[in-house]
């Protein structure tokens, strides 16, 4: 447990601080299914190994100390983006690396020269965060998993053995692991991204048949695995960025109306212009009150066509307050489609984020 207590803590450490930024940052989100995939190298840890008979306790060749080597490292995984940063996925991932084996235990003066390998397969759900921060061209992101591991020793055997003794089979455990990586969006391949990520995989001990000495077994202690990855991830639902066209005003009179970023509430100042606007359409011949809504790039078209629906709808309402007649007034919602600014996506602009009265 001590072990189990120390390897979650040192996933969690990683994981956690980044996590409590991500509401903060309110990431640049994925919207919908996607799906990704990655490949790259692995260090393994040094870990315990031992000869058990099958009461648990050690036998009297119990080996010590196994040493991790570089290795190869892949995951796969399928997930679904909700629109507000967060992220949920199943991956199947592949740890495989050589092992030494093995050092032995104190009072033991036989040098070893054991080795094998180890390859752990794993399968895991992840819960991520995209992280913006103001930048069209990286997306941060982090995350933390939990899952089942087969790990599969492939002839790991103590070379000062005159035996034979090895771990030769496959057993389960529970498996966890840290993450923290950026995506690079790829310039005209909307939802595809180049990614880069460091991943602390771990999981329990297991244990493993020993053919050459019935009544024992090999175990093989907590697997502690840090790979670093390249990869590609799409999102099926990303559509291309926003044509900016600028829209020739009306005739007549207009105001403009701007809002917090991620808002809808109307501001002291917001409510003194709408009171200007509404004096104005008392006095100015007019047609109709046009009220257009509009949106920065920070988040996906659904969402920013919704947002700037509701704050056309709010202007509209303070210009009923303050005596415009209802029938007169006629909203519009563009998302983010009209940019005052030109920007790229995932930037905060405020004069983006706005309410354009026209009284014409």
């Amino acid at each position: 447990m001590t072990k189990l207590r120390t390897s979650l803590l040192t996933a969690i450490a990683l994981a956690v601080p980044l996590a409590l930024l991500a509401p903060a940052a309110q990431a640049q989100p994925v919207n919908g299914l996607y799906v990704a995939a990655g490949a790259g190298v692995n260090f393994l840890q040094n870990f315990s190994a031992g000869e058990y008979n099958d009461g648990r306790s050690a036998a009297a060749n119990d080996w010590g100390k196994a040493s991790g080597r570089l290795g190869f490292a892949s995951v796969a995984s399928i997930g679904w983006g909700f629109g507000n940063g967060q992220r949920a996925e199943i991956e199947g991932n592949l740890h495989d690396s050589q092992v030494k084996c093995c050092t032995l235990n104190a009072g033991r003066s036989v040098a070893s020269n054991g080795g094998g390998r180890l390859a752990t397969y794993g399968v895991m759900a992840n819960a991520l965060f995209d992280i913006n921060i103001g930048a069209s061209w990286i997306t941060p992101y982090i995350g933390a998993g939990v899952g089942y591991a087969w790990r599969q020793a492939k002839n790991v055997y103590n070379g000062s053995d005159t035996d034979g003794d090895n771990a030769n089979s496959t057993d389960g455990s529970f498996a966890y692991q840290a993450i923290a990586g950026a995506a690079f969006p790829i310039s005209g391949a909307p939802g595809l991204s180049l990614t880069a990520e460091y991943r602390f995989f771990g999981t329990l001990n297991t244990s493993h048949n020993n053919p050459h000495e019935a009544g024992t077994h090999i175990k093989l202690g907590n697997g502690n695995n840090h790979s670093i990855l390249l990869g590609l991830s799409y999102a099926f639902n990303a559509v291309p960025a926003a044509v900016i066209a600028p829209v020739a005003a009306p005739a007549g009179k207009s105001f403009l109306v701007f809002f917090d970023w991620d808002k809808s509430t109307l501001t002291d100042r917001a409510r003194g212009i709408i009171r200007e606007a509404a004096a104005a359409s008392k006095t100015t011949q007019h047609t109709r009150v046009e009220v257009n809504g509009y949106a920065d790039t920070t988040g996906n078209p659904k969402y920013n066509q919704g947002i700037s629906m509701r704050r056309a709808q709010m202007v509209a309402a303070e210009l009923v307050r303050n005596g415009v007649p209802k029938g007169e007034i006629a909203i519009k919602a563009f998302g983010d489609t009209v940019l005052l600014v030109p920007t790229g996506p995932g930037v905060r602009e405020p004069q983006n984020r706005r309410v354009e009265i026209f009284i014409r």
